[in-house]
């Protein structure tokens, strides 16, 4: 679940994506909330109106945000008095520290790799890479799909030159770090990184800020 606001665009108005959307769309209003549905019937998103009257919308910042477990009591509470029965939970973060287990040539293209990243709690997910210093057993970080970037970007599952593709292995400028280095390639973490954790933006930031890692 991403939970999102812009203030100039959409005054007052809590954006929660459930899903992925696929082309048409349709929406049912009820009250100062609207679902969205997909072309299959399945619920993708919650656009929640006068949101300031359900959690502390001043405090928070344009973009991504996460809110309280009390924040979504509130809003399951109006999902209910409108008469919507679902439910809103977080779940496990979906921007993580990952382990590259295998890194091979893409069969079509000569400057993509296909990888298998571990990450965590027995998964592993196939991510097609373009950077020129990906490589076997780095630690990286990991947008899995379900992710909203720092610059909008949502991340799903796609494909990339007819290669299934599940997520992003993600550059120090992807992640919106302050000492993002110029040039191209994904970040590499230290090895003690536990795979699965969820991204530190700051830890990171002044790891690169001290040139303890980098590309």
């Amino acid at each position: 679940m991403i939970t999102s606001i812009n203030k100039r665009s959409y005054p007052k108005t809590l954006i929660v994506i459930l899903g992925q959307d696929h082309g048409k769309s349709e929406y049912n209003e009820k009250g100062d909330v609207t679902q969205i549905i997909d072309e299959q019937g399945n619920v993708i998103g919650y656009n929640f109106f006068n949101v300031d009257q359900l959690i502390d919308y001043n405090s928070l910042s344009d973009g991504q945000v996460k809110l309280s477990e009390t924040d979504l009591v509130a809003l399951n509470q109006k999902l209910a008095e409108v008469g919507f029965t679902d439910q809103l939970a977080y779940g496990k973060p979906t921007l993580v520290y990952g382990y590259v287990k295998t890194c091979e040539k893409h069969p079509d293209s000569d400057h993509l790799h296909v990888t298998t990243v571990d990450v965590g709690d027995n998964e592993e997910y196939q991510i097609v890479c373009g950077a020129p210093n990906i490589a076997q057993g780095q630690k990286v970080v990991v947008a899995l799909p379900g992710t909203l970037m720092p610059n909008g970007q949502q991340i799903w599952p796609g494909a990339l030159r007819h290669v299934d593709s599940y997520g992003m292995i993600c550059s120090a400028r992807e992640l919106g770090l302050a000492h993002a280095p110029q040039k191209r390639g994904i970040l590499v973490v230290p090895d003690d990184f536990p795979v699965g954790a969820a991204f530190d933006s700051a830890e990171c930031d002044e790891l690169l800020a001290s040139g303890k890692i980098g590309l």
